[in-house]
């Protein structure tokens, strides 16, 4: 099941809070509400067409982004822009200033390949247009980021447009002073965090040790697979030479020589298939485990915040009206913190099934595909054999 919000809260103030927003905390509960009929998606975008530029200053690679919508608050129903890693980096801050506790999906990172030559090679690109393209398509199936005006602004602005927008979010001494009231946070901890999101913690920390070991075990099979077809590639061709010198042997080496050539066909398309298809799904997974620690820490930093202004009412006989506003918009912020996340947790555990149930499954396939391939090509040879020696009447194979 989805969840849809009752109410809008865009924070067009570039806060992760809008604090004039009248809601008591009671309200609060309902702002996100699940729905089963929610699932029918109406963005649909695609990231392609990378495109390199060179000036004075840098060298940066651009990305087509098309989209297409039947949604009534966009002026058309296609839209093509283009845009660069930046430009995604924007948009993941800006929703997670505006939503501190719902899940963004992860960019890839600044630079996927350590201790790379050339950043910008075919392969890097690739891997990074993919990411990109399955972060939008993210962003366009969750119920409240689809929603975003910035989400809006990025898929249809002009890049004069999206560079203006850009400069009109939050001064940098306001996010300073969030930085500095969130390390305050931090140092203080939380007294009494509720059972649920503790448990979630945990589960996060175990989630993210698995798929951490799963990323580098799979990495590290395809980086041996790739060594493995390296020497496989030598096989066929000394097999192939030896077949020239031993007459009596010709056949069955050169037939050697041409299994092991389109086994190193099917391998190739193996390793590729691993690559492209399974290490990104959990190297993702790898990010959206960071991800929701971030998430978590801001939840708890939201509840020191309150917990401090509770204290410090407590304490103090001066500004107490003052304080006890400032403590009821602290409650909401955080009663509001709190039912995003659990309602967000729920429909990212769903997603992340999926998504990895999908992967494992494809993966079952291709490797069900490929040791059929090999079989078969062995196969030939072996009947090619039984076939020679029962026409020489020389070698009984059964």
């Amino acid at each position: 099941s989805h969840f849809q919000k009752n109410v809008d809260t865009t924070l067009t103030d570039g806060s992760s809070f809008n604090a004039s927003m009248q809601t008591s905390p009671a309200s609060m509960i309902n702002q996100y509400k699940f729905e089963e009929d929610a699932d029918t998606k109406d963005i649909f975008v695609t990231v392609d067409n990378p495109e390199s530029h060179v000036t004075a200053i840098e060298t940066y690679i651009t990305y087509r982004v098309m989209t297409k919508t039947t949604r009534s608050e966009f002026d058309s129903s296609e839209f093509e822009v283009r845009r660069r890693y930046q430009d995604f980096l924007w948009l993941k801050g800006r929703l997670e200033e505006a939503h501190p506790t719902l899940i963004v999906h992860p960019l890839p990172e600044k630079f996927v390949v350590k201790g790379m030559v050339e950043r910008f090679n075919e392969d890097f690109i690739e891997t990074r247009r993919r990411a990109l393209h399955r972060f939008l398509n993210k962003i366009a199936e969750h119920p409240i980021f689809s929603s975003s005006e910035d989400f809006k602004i990025f898929l249809t602005a002009a890049s004069g447009e999206l560079t203006s927008h850009k400069k009109q979010g939050p001064g940098f001494l306001s996010r300073m002073g969030d930085t500095v009231k969130a390390v305050a946070a931090a140092v203080r901890g939380v007294r009494n965090r509720p059972q649920e999101f503790t448990e979630m913690q945990e589960y996060v920390e175990a989630f993210s040790q698995k798929i951490i070991s799963l990323d580098k075990v799979t990495q590290r099979i395809v980086r041996e697979q790739k060594e493995y077809l390296e020497e496989l590639k030598e096989c066929g061709p000394t097999y192939a030479l030896w077949s020239q010198s031993e007459e009596e042997l010709a056949e069955p080496l050169k037939n050697v020589a041409g299994c092991v050539d389109r086994c190193c066909k099917e391998t190739e398309e193996q390793v590729k298939n691993l690559s492209d298809h399974l290490i990104p799904v959990l190297h993702e997974y790898v990010l959206c485990a960071d991800t929701l620690k971030a998430v978590l820490r801001r939840r708890d930093n939201i509840q020191a915040d309150f917990e401090a202004k509770t204290e410090a009412l407590a304490t103090k006989k001066a500004n107490r009206d003052t304080m006890r506003d400032d403590l009821d918009k602290a409650e909401d912020r955080l009663e509001w913190a709190n039912n995003a996340l659990k309602s967000d947790w729920t429909r990212w555990q769903k997603v992340m099934r999926t998504d990895l149930r999908s992967a494992f499954v494809d993966t079952a396939e291709r490797n069900v595909s490929y040791y059929e391939k090999c079989l078969a090509v062995w196969e030939s040879f072996l009947h090619s054999q039984r076939t020679d020696a029962e026409g020489n009447g020389k070698v009984d194979f059964s």
